[in-house]
């Protein structure tokens, strides 16, 4: 039986602007997970455990994956098992039949998402247990990192890739996007997914970081799920109405993101607070410009708390929602910024920093 655990992701600092080819995005794994299971069988079966679907059939016969009962429910798992597949056959690996179950905690027990990246967790975490269990030592996290942003991609048809990058590397990134654009294109032009994976995929770029020792971080849950999707095509609308305050924004992430970059190589924090804070002011600005709610009522009030425990907070992610962070010095009272948030209907998550 092969067992893997995938993380999910926090943005830290960079969103949308890492839309952009050479916007710099810090993206961290965090510490809960998706838990996939492979294991021999008679047939192939799927169960996915959250949506109490058990024993989906599917077939894979002369390159063509085939799911009958395929769903909404099943269409991101569906995608990142015919890439692999398609790869492992291209390579000749053999294929047997399997059964293969999916189990996500990255939503709280009602179902609702905390904005932890859990369509890319799940995509990665199928995409490696296939790739370990059929080819155990070719496996990379780089290749495991390509196909699954590749059927992300194909499925969701947008995003950067930076929620992949901290699932399937974990740890703090450093990253750029290789341009969902790009990506489509090129796996339209290919002649193969082998040869999508071997060429160089140009704009990418996967550094680890290192949170300084005398800095922690802290995230809070708005209780509101924001959609990302929706979020990104306001702001495209403002890249196609108002290029100037566009490229004010791009030019306003690059700056925090140096800020905080610099902070961390340095373990200064001074510049890692002033840089969120930087990062979270273009944030509010952009999408007041672009007439949407990036920064929420609790997101702001998530920052204000953070300040006041001597540290700096913003949005995680797209906003309209979901997790804030905060960084904070080390010697700040954790709990006491937690009960801050408490009373101001944010939920205190227990999250960490997730290296392999």
């Amino acid at each position: 039986m092969i067992k893997v655990k995938t993380p999910g992701k926090l943005m830290i600092a960079g969103e949308f602007a890492v839309l952009e080819p050479d916007y710099k995005l810090i993206v961290t794994a965090v510490d809960r997970f998706v838990y996939v299971t492979v294991e021999d069988a008679k047939k192939n079966s799927l169960n996915l455990v959250n949506f109490n679907l058990w024993h989906l059939s599917w077939s894979y016969k002369s390159a063509h994956f085939k799911m009958p009962k395929a769903s909404k429910a099943t269409r991101f798992v569906e995608m990142a098992m015919k890439i692999t597949y398609k790869y492992l056959s291209e390579n000749n690996y053999k294929i047997t039949p399997i059964n293969i179950s999916v189990k996500s905690e990255l939503a709280d027990t009602k179902g609702r998402k905390y904005g932890l990246g859990s369509s890319a967790a799940v995509v990665t975490s199928v995409v490696e247990a296939l790739l370990k269990k059929f080819m155990p030592e070719q496996y990379t996290e780089m290749l495991t990192f390509k196909l699954a942003s590749l059927a992300h991609v194909i499925t969701q048809g947008n995003g950067s890739g930076a929620d992949i990058a901290a699932s399937a590397f974990t740890g703090m990134i450093e990253y750029t996007s290789f341009q969902a654009e790009w990506l489509l294109d090129a796996y339209k032009n290919s002649n193969s997914i082998s040869e999508l994976i071997e060429i160089d995929w140009e704009y990418l770029s996967i550094n680890q970081l290192t949170l300084p020792d005398d800095i922690q971080l802290v995230v809070g849950w708005t209780g509101s799920p924001a959609s990302t999707k929706s979020l990104v095509n306001q702001l495209r609308k403002l890249k196609e109405t108002n290029v100037i305050d566009y490229k004010r924004f791009l030019n306003s992430s690059e700056e925090a993101v140096e800020y905080i970059l610099k902070g961390f190589k340095t373990a200064n924090q001074s510049d890692v607070f002033t840089g969120i804070e930087l990062n979270r002011q273009a944030l509010s600005t952009v999408g007041k410009r672009a007439e949407v709610e990036i920064e929420t009522k609790k997101l702001n009030q998530l920052s204000i708390s953070a300040k006041q425990s001597l540290g700096a907070g913003k949005l995680s992610g797209a906003g309209g929602g979901d997790c804030g962070i905060a960084f904070i010095p080390t010697q700040s009272d954790e709990n006491e910024l937690k009960e801050n948030w408490k009373q101001h209907g944010i939920t205190p998550l227990n999250l960490t920093i997730y290296v392999k």
